[in-house]
């Protein structure tokens, strides 16, 4: 949407509500809260993505978009979408004309930090307008922040589910100096909706993993995030193979055995790759192929990964782990479970659900080999829905219903809280005045409403101010943020 008023990033009905609010309005605070979870294994969502949007929108878009053109073109766009669409008489544009004029983004975002776990029902950020002439203001953008908010904390949920199973499993059967956030990467990249999406999804799933497959998502946390990929480990690739390399060499060589004994030992003979093996027959590869390959792989300065890509892929990596041993043998690890040989690995990308991945890991458990032995990724199936009870439950807006609704205001001086309680509404009851995170003697995080902004002064509160007018005022790492999601452990 590059070039566009950012006054037009709206539902039409949020162009004329400023005409509709009280008279005498001076202040309109609202919340962005997760008001129920679809999803039966989560209670919980991953604030994440607020600082990508406010430098992404309030600050860079606003800036070019909107207070650094002339006044006549913004408004000139504004009136003439809107008297199209709308009507002359439905809308005005002094309010456009007031905010350009004022020269920036009159609007404070107190927010909880990026990376905690934030159970149903507690607001994640507060959004409320400083100056009094712009009451209108922080529900005008519920829209572009609702579109913008949602995906990325489902990916760094997901990714934290993954994380979490990984944490399980190697603690069971990989010794503890196996760094746990390489153990799956990110293969969605293609399956998104678009690119902005791919790359949004991808760095919250690099708050839980270091592996990905979307090269943008380094740039887009380095300019978001505080961290540089030449300084720190931001995210990693694998170099490997697709089917048109394996499909256009064995049309060449009239064999499988000529590319891959070529990439041992002319192309990477120092660098780790893995080779898509099902081109055409998989296990004559993994049984017949392999063994031809043995003195080759042995001598090769790295790890083959050996990749399936179709049938069952619990049983295709699963056996592959068990056929690799055979031929290539390993070690015994501390915990007394089988690695292999460390030439030689199994891998399966975009087909790993969460069901799938454990699994693997209980299968290979029950075998006696260590899940590290498997590399897995994780596709756009399972980065944009679930299965659970039977059923596939595609994620969206509505997986958490995170919503942002105006609770409090402030006319003529005079504190007023706002609420909905719809009679049949259930979950869509809104909290009611100012609101309090913190937590509690447990430990847990959990909310207080109804104060105003007098009752509120001296309370603790984790809603710290992140952005105002026009400036982002508390900037967040990556590394930080990892950490906090993963309790000090990420990198473990």
């Amino acid at each position: 949407m590059k070039n566009t008023n950012p006054m037009l990033l709206i539902d039409f009905y949020k162009a004329v509500h400023s005409d509709m609010l009280p008279e005498k309005i001076e202040k309109s605070v609202s919340y962005f809260t997760p008001r129920m979870s679809r999803v039966k294994m989560w209670d919980n969502v991953v604030m994440f993505g607020l600082q990508a949007f406010v430098k992404t929108y309030l600050i860079e878009y606003f800036n070019e978009e909107f207070f650094d053109k002339e006044l006549e073109e913004v408004v000139g766009e504004y009136d003439r979408v809107l008297g199209a669409a709308l009507g002359k008489k439905a809308y005005r544009t002094e309010k456009i004309v007031k905010l350009h004029h004022l020269g920036y983004l009159p609007i404070e975002i107190k927010a909880l930090p990026e990376g905690t776990r934030v159970p149903m029902h507690v607001p994640m950020f507060e959004i409320s307008n400083t100056h009094p002439d712009f009451a209108w203001l922080p529900q005008a953008l519920e829209s572009l922040i609702s579109a913008e908010m949602w995906h990325p904390m489902i990916s760094a949920t997901v990714g934290a589910t993954y994380r979490e199973i990984v944490n399980k499993y190697y603690a069971i059967s990989v010794e503890d100096t196996v760094p746990k956030a390489r153990a799956l990467g990110d293969f969605s990249f293609r399956g998104q909706e678009c690119l902005q999406s791919a790359v949004k999804s991808s760095a919250g799933w690099c708050l839980s993993f270091l592996n990905t497959a979307t090269v943008p998502v380094i740039p887009f946390l380095e300019q978001m995030y505080c961290c540089d990929c030449t300084k720190e480990p931001v995210a990693f690739g694998a170099v490997s193979t697709e089917h048109s390399v394996m499909c256009s060499n064995y049309a060449v060589d009239g064999d499988e055995i000529t590319l891959l004994r070529r990439l041992l030992t002319e192309v990477y003979p120092d660098t780790s790759f893995s080779a898509v093996l099902d081109s055409y027959d998989y296990w004559n590869i993994i049984d017949n192929v392999l063994p031809q390959l043995k003195k080759e792989i042995l001598a090769h300065n790295g790890c083959m990964l050996m990749r399936g890509d179709s049938g069952d892929c619990v049983e295709v990596v699963t056996k592959t782990v068990f056929k690799l041993w055979e031929i290539f043998g390993g070690t015994v690890n501390a915990k007394g479970y089988k690695v292999l040989d460390p030439h030689v690995k199994a891998i399966y990308g975009d087909s790993i659900t969460i069901q799938r991945c454990e699994a693997i890991y209980k299968i290979l458990i029950e075998n006696g080999f260590a899940c590290s032995n498997v590399s897995l990724g994780v596709g756009s199936f399972s980065m944009q829905c679930i299965e659970e009870e039977n059923q596939l439950k595609p994620f969206t807006r509505d997986t958490f219903s995170s919503c942002i609704k105006a609770t409090y205001c402030e006319v003529d001086g005079r504190p007023i809280p706002i609420f909905k309680n719809p009679k049949e509404g259930g979950f869509k009851k809104s909290q009611k005045g100012l609101c309090r995170v913190y937590r509690d003697e447990n430990g847990n995080l959990t909310y207080e409403d109804e104060y105003t902004s007098e009752t509120l002064e001296g309370k603790e509160n984790m809603l710290e101010t992140v952005f105002q007018d026009g400036k982002l005022v508390k900037e967040q790492s990556l590394a930080e943020i990892r950490n906090r999601l993963n309790d000090g452990r990420f990198a473990c």
